[in-house]
């Protein structure tokens, strides 16, 4: 039991994260050292306090990465990236059997900031330092789950991120980013502490009901950044996809970008507005726009919005995702389109202001913000009726498979009666098929997309996509001696 008064400082303590959260989303600073005070003052708490019968100490902890070069330059928010660095970390318990969490860094989209301050290498290892700079933390406290563990690392781990990268006001995701591998190593030590050996037995209680479905098929999104041809975007349809997630907000100024944009919706609408599909209630292809926060006010986006009424495009219009920079904060229930809410949502604070804001949608990213965030933002978004799917960051065949976890759980969305997905690693790394052999179940038929879809039997649910399993070639970067 935790003692009544360490209780009551815990809730001055999220308090005070709660207020900082609602500071960094509204554009502030983060008051570091009041939140760094307050997290040291917690995890000494929990230190001495907590029930240690349920409580997880890390004892051992270890990190490496890969460089996994992409086929081409991989273009969005103005920039390019060449290669994307694969991150593991080991965590060894008190109790021994050690664990691996596996993450997969973007710099570009979680701050473009520091992406265009940094070489590319560079921006990278920044990320890695701030993973670093969180193990090294996990020596010192004593947790009983992931997502107490993330109150404690997130404020103090913010103020170290923001002073490497010099940039006082870095938005939250490039910390979460960097803290997948953490997050999804603490889970399965979570998981080993409780003897939990299937997913759904993972998800705490209170975050199940957003994630109380089990599709069958959940459909795999491409994604088609702005130098992919047209000929492979029909390509795609034709071999059974049917969900597409095209990028806009290209380079240059507004009007710039505006006109660049209507040319490629409407060569795109061109070459594939006329194919049908069996999956979509109207039989339709359903676009999926992704500006990625280029557009700087609501009238550059409604001229583009009115343009698809002239070309015949507008009525496929299921998703516009971020179209806004994340400041921009302003009510958008006159849009007649649906908007959904990406990196602007790092927290749950911030999703909640988004859906107040008009945003009819939400992209969870659990192998981008933590799996921990992630159920937080899932539990708001589905509190408020607002339908997610889970959005990709060009990851691993591994991650791939934590997300297929949440997005197989999610309520089905709107004029659909499956899941959605974006994976595209496929689509942009070099050396794809390799990667997909250091999945521990890389035969398995779920890991395959058939027709447009990951076809999920009762072997996918059984084995919960294999993440308890570890990665052979994963481990030995952090476990030299295994073999």
């Amino acid at each position: 039991m935790v003692h009544r008064k360490q209780l009551s400082s815990r809730r001055e303590f999220l308090a005070k994260l709660s207020c900082a959260a609602v500071a960094v989303s509204a554009g502030n600073l983060w008051p570091g050292t009041a939140a760094a005070e307050a997290a040291r003052h917690l995890r000494a708490s929990r230190k001495t306090g907590r029930d240690r019968a349920v409580s997880i100490v890390v004892e051992r902890v270890n990190s490496n990465f890969e460089r996994e070069p992409l086929l081409r330059p991989f273009g969005f928010k103005g920039g390019y990236m060449t290669e994307i660095w694969q991150t593991v970390v080991l965590l060894e318990s008190e109790e021994g059997d050690p664990v691996i969490g596996i993450g997969t860094q973007n710099v570009l989209w979680s701050d473009a900031r520091v992406f265009s301050s940094y070489s590319e290498a560079a921006g990278n290892a920044l990320m890695f330092s701030v993973t670093e700079r969180a193990l090294q933390m996990l020596r010192e406290v004593r947790f009983a789950s992931p997502i107490e563990l993330l109150d404690d690392l997130l404020p103090e781990l913010y103020t170290y991120a923001r002073n490497i990268t010099r940039c006082p006001d870095l938005r939250t995701t490039f910390v979460l980013n960097a803290l997948v591998p953490v997050d999804n190593a603490a889970w399965l030590l979570y998981a080993r502490k409780h003897r939990l050996t299937q997913f759904d037995d993972l998800i705490p209680e209170e975050y199940r009901p957003a994630l109380s479905h089990k599709h069958n098929q959940v459909a795999c999104i491409p994604l088609i950044s702005y130098s992919v041809p047209v000929e492979e975007i029909v390509e795609a349809v034709r071999n059974g996809y049917f969900f597409l997630k095209i990028k806009i907000g290209q380079p240059g100024s507004q009007e710039e970008m505006l006109q660049k944009d209507m040319a490629r919706i409407e060569a795109v609408h061109r070459a594939i507005g006329g194919f049908r599909t069996e999956h979509t209630a109207n039989g339709r292809i359903p676009y999926y726009f992704d500006a990625n926060g280029r557009y700087q006010r609501k009238e550059t986006l409604l001229r583009l919005l009115d343009f698809t009424k002239k070309i015949g495009a507008f009525e496929q219009i299921a998703i516009v995702e971020e179209p806004f920079p994340e400041e921009y904060e302003t009510d958008v229930t006159d849009i007649p389109v649906r908007l959904a809410a990406d990196e602007s949502a790092h927290t749950d604070a911030d999703a909640l202001k988004r859906i107040q804001m008009g945003y009819r949608a939400i992209a969870l990213k659990p192998i981008a913000k933590t799996l921990s965030m992630s159920l937080r933002i899932a539990r708001v978004a589905h509190e408020h009726n607002v339908p997610c799917f889970c959005a990709d960051l060009t990851v691993n065949p591994i991650l791939v498979d934590w997300n297929k976890n949440v997005a197989a759980r999610l309520a089905p969305f709107p004029g659909l009666g499956l899941g959605l997905l974006e994976t595209n690693g496929h689509q942009n790394y070099r050396d794809w098929e390799k990667m997909r052999r250091y999945h521990p179940c890389s035969e398995a038929p779920w890991t395959r997309v058939v027709r447009g879809v990951f076809h999920l039997d009762e072997d996918f649910y059984r084995r919960s996509g294999c993440i308890f399993e570890p990665s052979e070639h994963y481990l030995r970067l952090v476990q030299p001696s295994h073999s």
